[in-house]
């Protein structure tokens, strides 16, 4: 097709070149000889760089898209240990783990024999992991290897086959070389692209024609030669990029080696040992306990009532700060100890009758007196009895007492004194605060008495529940004892009080906690703690099994609360499965 549109170029240009002179067409002759083997130069170095290209990517690095794979890795367990071994070069690191709950093993002496060699002794990390190196593990093929243990839980005897990767050297390239060959691949670029070389040679076919019509032979055969040079190349090249097409096809990926966590097609996550000693993955073989069903109950914080007290004024009036001061909140107070001073207030009606008593008594004093007086000056000279003179004195001693309670009266403040030992839990109170009788000053709670109050509706009989469990704000569980319920509804539920026999320091009167009481008989059931338990994408609730070394399964389950901490597992887990108690959700987080 090139030297189609050659021939006809070559008409076209036979009407134009005319117009040149003879000296410029004997100028153009060298011009076009020069572009001829220019051209040749150019279409043998792309097409050793076409070679050199197709030769990389026979060997070259992983296409996109690759697939990962972990590192070669050999893996056994027993009842007591379950063991991981990784190679990297001639260097491998053993990650021994308990069977049971996936926990280092960090006090083990770990003796290695490759085949039928001489045992050697592993050289221990102090976190569980353990590294042994030998020029053996360089090579190809497979490796028997035994793993003899001796460690405070106890003696065991491990084996395994060893996959050794292949091995492959590749020559180094220095910096020169490279920086060379971007240079001749820039260069090159776009004599390689297919519309280039169908230009190139429709150029070159117009300028062979000219040279043959002008009987210039020498620059006409070498600018032929060009064209079909890059005929030739323009062919090579559109046939091997439809072969490379198909290789790219038909050839897989090469893999990437890593051993990053990650999801699995079947909705299980691969992690590896590393990975689980950083993330403190822990397990536990499930079995059947004894256990009672719970409920989940909203309840509040409040004090023992037998511990807690509250201080109020009786009459009211204007408040006065004793000699100490006012007590503060969170201050700890004994029983007995004022805290504050009411001084009274009297209506001016009480004050008129106040003074008006007050001054008919000090009448009643003054006519006692004048008549003690004559009695004792009659009684010396015997004219009255004795007996008359004691009974004046006593009537003027108890007019004199009226006198001084009626002015206590007026004066005397009312002593507010604490009703029970604890910390001031609430002062609404300042100096010159006029109060009025019956208003809460002071709420004294004793932080070592603590109740829990809960809400029970008709779906649960509060005679049933026993003692139960709550959460601090720690995360810590606190234990519950059962106090009773009342047979009055509020807000159409029973309340049940619970006793806290060793509050934390952490927990305030008034917080809201969510209490599991037990109820009913007690079963044999599986029981998994709640951090066990999380949520799938889809939000239905899973645990992770630990179902081989470094593979993790997702379980949907069943569950019903037991206590703070603990679940039932009604469904969906088996007894003797490994289940993951710790670290579940950052598991579950892997994509």
């Amino acid at each position: 097709m090139a030297l189609g549109r050659a021939g006809d170029a070559v008409r076209i240009w036979g009407h134009v070149m005319p117009a040149f002179g003879p000296a410029s067409r004997r100028n153009l002759a060298p011009i076009g000889a020069a572009i001829a083997i220019l051209v040749l130069c150019l279409t043998i170095a792309s097409a050793l760089r076409s070679s050199a290209i197709a030769h990389e990517d026979d060997g070259g690095g992983p296409a996109f898209g690759a697939a990962t794979k972990p590192w070669p890795r050999l893996t056994a367990q027993s009842e007591l240990y379950e063991l991981v071994a990784i190679l990297k070069g001639e260097r491998l690191t053993i990650y021994l783990d308990d069977f049971a709950t996936n926990e280092p093993v960090v006090d083990a002496a770990i003796t290695i024999a490759i085949g039928e060699a001489d045992p050697v002794i592993a050289q221990p990390g102090g976190d569980g992991t353990y590294a042994f190196s030998s020029p053996r593990l360089g090579g190809d093929g497979t490796a028997n290897i035994t793993f003899s243990i001796k460690a405070a839980t106890g003696d065991d005897r491990l084996t395994g086959t060893l996959k050794l990767p292949e091995r492959r050297t590749l020559g180094p390239v220095s910096s020169s070389t490279s920086s060379m060959r971007r240079w001749t691949e820039w260069m090159l670029a776009p004599i390689q692209n297919p519309a280039s070389q169908s230009l190139l040679s429709l150029v070159l076919g117009i300028l062979a024609g000219y040279f043959f019509r002008s009987g210039r032979l020498v620059p006409a055969a070498a600018t032929a030669a060009a064209a079909a040079g890059v005929f030739v190349l323009l062919v090579g090249t559109a046939l091997s990029r439809n072969e490379q097409g198909r290789e790219n096809e038909a050839a897989p990926a090469s893999a990437v080696i890593s051993d990053g966590p990650r999801r699995l097609s079947d909705g299980g996550v691969f992690l590896a040992k590393p990975t689980q000693r950083l993330l403190e993955v822990r397990t536990v073989a499930v079995k059947q306990e004894t256990a009672r069903r719970a409920v989940s109950l909203i309840g509040r914080v409040i004090a023992d009532p037998n511990r807690t007290g509250l201080v109020q004024s009786i009459g009211g009036g204007r408040l006065i700060a004793p000699a100490g001061g006012l007590p503060h909140i969170g201050q700890r107070v004994t029983k007995g100890q004022v805290l504050a001073e009411i001084e009274r207030a009297l209506p001016q009606a009480d004050r008129t009758t106040i003074s008006e008593k007050i001054g008919e008594i000090g009448q009643l004093i003054a006519v006692t007196e004048a008549k003690l007086k004559r009695l004792r000056q009659l009684a010396e000279r015997g004219v009255a009895l004795q007996s008359l003179v004691v009974e004046a004195e006593l009537e003027l001693e108890g007019l004199r007492r009226r006198l001084d309670a009626i002015r206590e009266t007026r004066t005397e403040p009312e002593v507010l004194r604490a009703p029970t030992n604890g910390l001031i839990a609430a002062a609404k109170v300042v100096p010159g605060q006029v109060v009025h009788a019956q208003d809460i000053m002071f709420q004294i709670v004793d932080p070592d008495g603590l109740w829990v109050e809960a809400l029970v509706y008709g779906a649960v009989d509060p005679a049933s529940l026993g003692d139960a469990t709550t959460l601090g704000s720690d995360g810590q569980p606190i234990h519950l004892l059962y106090q009773g319920f009342s047979r009055t509804l509020q807000q159409q539920a029973a309340l049940v009080h619970f006793a806290i026999p060793n509050p934390p320091a952490q927990l305030n009167v008034g917080q809201p906690v969510t209490v599991l009481a037990h109820t009913g008989t007690a079963t044999s059931e599986i029981v998994l703690p709640r951090e066990a338990v999380v949520r799938s994408g889809s939000g239905e609730t899973i645990v992770w099994l630990h179902d081989e070394f470094e593979d993790f399964d997702p379980k949907p389950v069943r569950t019903r609360p037991l206590d703070a901490t603990r679940v039932i597992v009604a469904a969906g887990v088996n007894e003797g499965e490994r289940i993951v108690i710790r670290g579940a959700q950052l598991v579950n987080q892997i994509r």
